[in-house]
């Protein structure tokens, strides 16, 4: 399994350690703890719920925030689904994988295209949502708070190259 913490070790906000956050993993009995990253991307081996490792990270480090899990098997269909292929491959920095805890539906996806009001692009798959950010995240308007809003519905966000990175570790 992939779990993804959303806003975590963020401009010094809900600090959680990687180790501390392994060691949570290990003690609720999960076996093959990895992490990735400092920004909460964690495989695992076992079965577990969204609500209870939320749950289980307040307990253990006070942190409150949400978990997105994702099987390890997955990711391959992440990877192969992402509609913008050129994109991924040209500029993988101005991708992001928005993985949501539930599908967007079709008129939030709309709420959401008519609020852009830069160049970006999004394509929902499933339950992720694929941003392009042709002119570079930093200067762009179109935040997660924005993208939550208009879905109604919760995410995280990872860049193309972390999107790679958790499909090889999911991989071993």
């Amino acid at each position: 399994m992939i779990a993804l913490l959303r806003a975590i070790n963020v401009a010094g906000h809900n600090i959680v350690p990687m180790g501390d956050l392994r060691a949570m993993f290990e003690a609720l009995g999960f076996s093959s703890v990895k992490t990735l990253l400092q920004t909460g991307n964690v495989y695992f081996s076992g079965k577990a719920t969204e609500p209870q490792l939320e749950a289980a990270l307040k307990k253990h480090t006070g942190v409150e925030t949400d978990f997105i899990l994702r099987a390890d098997s997955e990711f391959d269909g992440i990877v192969a689904k992402n509609p913008f292929p050129g994109v991924a491959a040209d500029e993988p920095g101005k991708l992001v994988v928005m993985f949501l805890k539930d599908a967007p539906k079709a008129a939030g996806v709309k709420r959401l295209e008519a609020a852009i009001k830069g160049r970006e692009t999004v394509r929902p798959v499933g339950t992720q949502l694929y941003v392009h950010y042709p002119d570079g995240i930093g200067r762009s308007k179109l935040t997660i708070k924005l993208i939550e809003k208009h879905l109604d519905a919760k995410g995280t966000g990872r860049n193309w190259n972390t999107v790679l990175k958790i499909a090889r570790l999911a991989e071993t």
